[in-house]
């Protein structure tokens, strides 16, 4: 068995990898891929398909994901052949959360209601390609936040999470940012600016 770890990159990179680790089997009848994100697994599930593999693939956690790749009937592909992966799911457009609630009225309500939007977002076909997060809306990507899952199962699919710095300052939660990156407000307003659509819950 040969085991290649392809967390970490972008496609095209584990495709061109797994295709190299297949031409150099060595005799070896199985290939183990490793990668972080379900795109990866669909490109490289499709390429060994595409090459008369046997293909399997098992999620391990939300950012693990291993494919099995039987490669006794391999068909070496051709050197001049383009490796092409499936379009992204992520759209034009970005989210921008700037509250642990959504909406006006009772609090509890509006948690509950963030709460399930966020979790709706993972279950669409077009993602955001960023999700932005300022003022109390920081405290969703720290430590002990109901959705912390859910924005990881996002990352996890190549959706880029933000949270304000000067707000996790304000907060005094910096050191309990659990998700994603900080930023500031310059760069909120440049991403802002150039999406093609901003969703504001």
């Amino acid at each position: 068995m040969k085991q290649i770890d392809e967390r970490g990159n972008a496609c095209p990179i584990p495709v061109v990898h797994t295709k190299k680790a297949l031409e150099s089997m060595d005799g070896e009848t199985k290939l183990i891929v490793l990668v972080d994100n379900e795109p990866a697994v669909q490109n490289v599930t499709r390429f060994a398909e595409g090459k008369n593999c046997e293909v399997k693939s098992e999620k391990i956690s939300d950012n693990e994901f291993k494919i099995e790749i039987m490669a006794e009937n391999y068909t070496p592909a051709d050197d001049e052949e383009e490796i092409v992966c499936a379009p992204s799911a992520k759209d034009d457009f970005i989210i921008a959360v700037s509250s642990n609630e959504m909406g006006q009225g009772e609090k509890a309500l509006g948690q509950t209601l963030i709460k399930a939007f966020l979790f709706a977002v993972t279950k669409q076909d077009k993602l955001p390609s960023k999700i932005l997060f300022y003022n109390s809306g920081a405290y969703l990507t720290c430590e002990d936040s109901d959705s912390l899952e859910d924005l990881k199962t996002l990352e996890a699919e190549g959706v880029e999470i933000y949270t304000c710095g000067t707000c996790l300052n304000f907060y005094d939660i910096t050191d309990k940012l659990a998700v994603g990156s900080i930023t500031n407000m310059y760069d909120i307003v440049e991403m802002m600016e150039k999406a093609g659509k901003v969703i504001k819950p």
